[in-house]
């Protein structure tokens, strides 16, 4: 019976000797009685010990760096929480590593192991108890150590999956007189808000999330809850995620992997979290090598890795939150993280950030310079995403990022970027900003549209950044005549103009475009826009539509957003030239709902749309 094995913490401690190394359960499982019993413990013999901890969140950090000289020495794999500071004092000493190879190097005897303080669940009645929240390396540290204690701690869970152990697998066993480690949820606010909502659009149903702990993934919670068939494949499970477990937006059915199931090696969060978790078929527990081994995490679709970052750069450069504002165990595990999704058919992957840090700063700079925890593999940046838009960096220039990334930094900030990048080379010089425009973007017109045959676009006014995708859009255009009609009386224009184009002030002029993404690149596919005319009651009116998204109503649509922005302007009705021969335009005027008055001349019907149309107007069409 497993009682024969039950002892003080003083028994376990009396079989330590100089120098061995001891492997304490990670971050929520940490065995605190036992721990405490270590740090405080007068014996001797505990000297010269060094102390594994693959991810160190609670006190015994603190207990470990302030201790008697000589004593200890904490060794640990996460640079993230409250660990970096101690790390840069000194006084903790890291491993930098990704964490799937961990339990590999333990594996192979390169990380030492004498004696394994581990957290279990109590036992059953066949002898068996779980690992509980923190699977990491245990089972791999409990195969290597000569001494291998348990914790038993009653408000640990049982968790599921390969989480179970037997008495016989421990030398002792101590009742635990601490709870575990819980976590509050986290807070956050407005902008956040906006940050994990933007962030969501670009979410797919089907898509297979990872999270961390922190304020981004409490935010996106409403926002993921209205998808489908989300999947989960991530080291924490969290508080957030147990809520879209909970209402069904991840049941995991689209799965390749682990279909059917949350994959997770740490619980991190309330006791509720904690009592949700217990005999929980819906979430498996595996060892950090099988959750982080992208080979395998890529055989499911539509990987989605969302990061919060700290700064980003105009080139594409990352540096990611430190100390306790570190959510994640650093570049390493980011790299981890972006190569499963471009393993992953449709993978994409999303860095987010406020535009803004507390001090009213821009956290959107021209360089980096020496910021701790960079990340600067910025070939593989797909998105960036803040409270004011995202950016799509994935095989965009230095130029084209740069103006991306302006577009999404505070309003308050663009100008002084703008000035920034020129003189680094970013921009052209004589490149166009309208200072006005950035704070007059209206984001309220941003939607998304799916249309009868399935095809989804986003439709949103014009930015500055769009001004190669514009050309683009342009030079695919088909039909020459209705090109030389509305846009130039050449089928190119110079830079400047194109620049003139795209930097609007939304007032006089206004411009919607629509976006599709085809296999996760976004490419613009129409613009809808209107220019007033000098008596400002009327507007000029036109249309481009790429050839293969034709006669889906994308111009009907594009025409309803632009009704409600020009109303909105006091504009009373629009103006629009058409060729005789250009049916579609004219099917999309007739069916726009108001009265259309159409003169023909020289084979040019002029047409006129009244919002609130006059007696001489009423009851006329094309």
């Amino acid at each position: 019976m497993h009682h024969q094995r039950l002892v003080n913490p003083e028994d376990v401690l009396a079989h330590i000797e100089p120098g061995m190394s001891i492997f304490i359960s990670s971050g929520p499982a940490e065995p605190r009685t036992l721990t405490k019993a270590l740090i405080n413990s007068p014996l001797p013999n505990l000297k010269d010990l060094e102390v594994i901890q693959l991810i160190s969140l609670g006190e015994a950090l603190f207990a470990y760096t302030q201790s008697k000289p000589g004593k200890f020495r904490l060794k640990t794999f996460f640079s993230g929480w409250v660990a970096s500071e101690a790390i840069t004092a000194g006084a903790v000493d890291l491993v930098p590593c990704r964490i799937s190879r961990i339990p590999l190097l333990i594996a192979s005897g390169l990380i030492s192991i004498d004696v394994a303080f581990i957290q279990i669940s109590p036992f059953d009645e066949r002898g068996f108890a779980s690992l509980g929240i923190a699977l990491d390396a245990a089972r791999f540290a409990i195969e290597r150590a000569a001494l291998v204690v348990g914790e038993i701690n009653r408000s640990i869970p049982r968790t599921m999956g390969n989480t179970f152990v037997h008495r016989n697998m421990f030398d002792y066993l101590i009742e635990a007189q601490e709870p575990p480690i819980y976590f509050p949820r986290w807070p956050y606010d407005k902008v956040m808000a906006k940050v994990a909502e933007n962030c969501a659009s670009m979410i797919e149903d089907g898509s297979c999330l990872s999270f961390y702990p922190g304020s981004l993934y409490e935010a996106l919670t409403p926002h993921l809850a209205r998808k489908r068939d989300l999947g989960a494949h991530t080291f924490f499970i969290t508080d957030p995620l147990m809520d879209l477990i909970k209402c069904g937006a991840i049941n995991n059915r689209r799965k390749n992997y682990f279909r059917d199931k949350t994959l997770t090696s740490y619980a991190l969060g309330t006791k509720e979290l904690l009592n949700w978790l217990d005999l929980n078929p819906l979430v498996e527990f595996q060892s950090t090598d099988i959750v982080g081994d992208y080979n395998r995490i890529g055989l499911n679709d539509r990987v989605t890795g969302i990061l919060p970052a700290r700064k980003v750069d105009l080139t594409g450069n990352v540096a990611l939150h430190v100390g306790k504002g570190n959510v994640i165990a650093g570049p390493g595990q980011a790299m981890e993280l972006f190569s499963v999704a471009q393993f992953s058919r449709g993978g994409r992957n999303i860095f987010a950030l406020p535009s803004r840090n507390l001090k009213g700063e821009s956290n959107i700079l021209v360089s980096l310079g020496n910021l701790p925890g960079q990340f600067t593999n910025r070939e593989s940046l797909d998105l960036v995403v803040t409270e004011f838009g995202i950016a799509s960096l994935a095989g965009k220039t230095i130029r084209e990022r740069a103006q991306a990334l302006i577009d999404i930094a505070h309003p308050d900030d663009r100008a002084e970027l703008i000035r920034q990048a020129k003189n680094e080379r970013l921009l052209f010089p004589d490149q166009v900003y309208r200072a006005e425009a950035a704070i007059m973007y209206p984001d309220y017109l941003t939607c998304i549209h799916r249309f009868k045959d399935g095809t989804v676009i986003t439709f949103r006014p014009i930015k500055p950044s769009d001004e190669e995708e514009m050309k683009r859009l342009f030079y695919r255009f088909s039909d020459p005549g209705q090109f030389y009609r509305y846009f130039s009386e050449s089928r190119s224009m110079p830079q400047t103009k194109w620049d003139e184009y795209v930097n609007i002030d939304y007032h006089s002029t206004m411009s919607i475009v629509g976006v599709w993404e085809g296999e996760g690149i976004p490419r613009i596919v129409a613009e809808g826009r209107y220019q007033i005319r000098h008596d400002l009651l009327l507007a000029d009116i036109s249309f481009i539509v790429e050839e293969g998204f034709r006669g889906k109503g994308v111009a009907s649509f594009l025409l309803e957003l632009l009704i409600t922005a020009a109303r909105e302007r006091g504009i009373e009705g629009f103006v629009a030239d058409v060729l005789a021969n250009n049916q579609a335009v004219m099917r999309v005027f007739e069916k726009s709902g108001y009265p259309v008055r159409a003169v023909l001349t020289h084979g040019v019907y002029h047409l006129t749309l009244m919002f609130s149309p006059t007696e001489e107007m009423k009851g006329t069409s094309p």
